[in-house]
């Protein structure tokens, strides 16, 4: 050890008055409680984020191959993408506005007509089922979502009176009565509340599309990550013919907000650090006031201007490691009674429990963060120290 960090270290453990005691605790006090804030709330930042993210994976293809005015043979496409490495799952899909009747008043609805037997290997939508298999979508039959199964009070075997430009299986025109085979929760509320899937022959005729065109082909890759990467293949392969976009490009808005707001509170929360590093900034100048004596003594035997810097330097930077692991420490106890015994309510977000996610690469970001601003409220003070002369410093002893 150093005789700085020697000095350093005895100023810090040394008999101090009640006043000098109370502003060091302040100060490792407050730069703690901004550490354990910061880390508790990037943390359930982060967990929403990666289970919107999962929840996003689950209910739409990694990849989805439109086409202006629609795919036909599309068969052979999905062949063809089904031999592009780093594809395992491809499932075409027909898509549309739709409305449900319900009384003297029309709601708008999204349909999605999927093929069942290949959809499992694109999708989670099976899993995601609460009563009923997607096997059950033979033709006239429907899967509809928790939350529009709540609002309208419908159930398995329920008709749903659907409205559309095709023609009907029950009766001519714009209506269709369709039965309810299948009721589903993705966690997503927009999802489930407005969602309303089919098989694909089904879909064809309420959207009144040919028996040989599909909306697009969803595709499932051994990576979400590499979407992006894959995306780039595809249009080498097959040219810019097709319209090809990933799970992050159809939620890039989305992911965008999250990321701001992140970051938003990141900013925001680090003022609590800031805030608390004026402490430490009080604390070392009432410590240099009174150690006047041992800097004109140590300046008197040669000791250097940047010496008795980096002594109050390290005395306050050590108050900040002290809040840092004391919030660190705080903050990964809350994360885990949260994640453990913390429960909400499971019909609004789809949990039961908070999902909180404590990343490395956060910490990281936060210890560092708190660092700099513990360091930088020591250039103040130290400076002043060091500026003392000695003759100033004995004039009165």
């Amino acid at each position: 050890m150093s005789y700085e960090s020697w000095i350093s270290y005895r100023y810090r453990k040394s008999k101090q008055g009640r006043f000098l005691k109370f502003l060091n605790f302040i100060s490792v006090a407050g730069i703690a409680t901004g550490v354990m804030a910061l880390l508790v709330v990037i943390a359930i930042m982060t967990g929403f984020g990666n289970n919107l993210r999962e929840q996003i994976i689950g209910s739409t293809p990694h990849i989805s191959i439109e086409k202006e005015n629609g795919i036909k043979n599309y068969d052979d496409l999905k062949s063809q993408l089904m031999q592009v490495e780093g594809v395992v799952g491809a499932s075409a899909y027909a898509q549309g506005n739709i409305y449900l009747e319900s009384g003297d008043q029309a709601r708008p609805l999204f349909l999605r007509g999927i093929q069942p037997e290949t959809e499992v290997q694109v999708t989670k939508v099976q899993e995601y089922l609460d009563e009923g298999s997607l096997s059950d979508l033979s033709k006239g039959k429907v899967s509809i979502g928790s939350e529009l199964a709540r609002f309208y009070g419908l159930e398995i075997g329920s008709l749903l009176t659907l409205i559309s430009p095709g023609t009907g299986i029950k009766g001519e025109g714009w209506k269709h009565t369709l039965e309810i085979v299948g009721i589903f929760t993705t966690g997503r509320a927009d999802f489930d509340a407005n969602i309303i899937i089919t098989n694909i022959e089904t879909a064809q005729m309420l959207l009144n599309y040919p028996d040989d065109r599909v909306d697009g082909i969803g595709l499932k890759t051994v990576d979400p990550e590499t979407a992006a990467d894959l995306k780039k293949v595809i249009y080498q392969k097959f040219g810019f013919k097709y319209l090809v976009r990933t799970w992050i490009d159809t939620n890039k808005g989305l992911f965008t907000a999250l990321k701001l707001e992140k970051l938003g509170l990141f900013i925001i929360l680090s003022l609590i650090i800031l805030v608390a590093s004026f402490n430490i900034i009080s604390t070392l100048i009432v410590t240099v006031t009174s150690k006047v004596h041992d800097i004109g003594v140590l300046k008197a035997i040669g000791v250097p201007r940047g010496a008795i810097r980096r002594i109050f330097t390290k005395q306050g930077v050590g108050m900040g490691v002290r809040g840092i692991l004391w919030g660190l420490m705080l903050g990964l106890g809350i994360c885990y009674y949260l994640k453990t015994y913390f429960e909400v309510p499971a019909d609004v977000y789809g949990i039961d429990r908070v999902p909180v996610d404590v990343q490395l690469r956060d910490m990281a970001y936060i210890v560092i963060a708190a660092l700099v601003i513990s360091f930088l409220a020591t250039i103040y003070p130290a400076s002043k120290a060091a500026s003392l002369e000695p003759v100033d410093a004995l004039r009165y002893e």
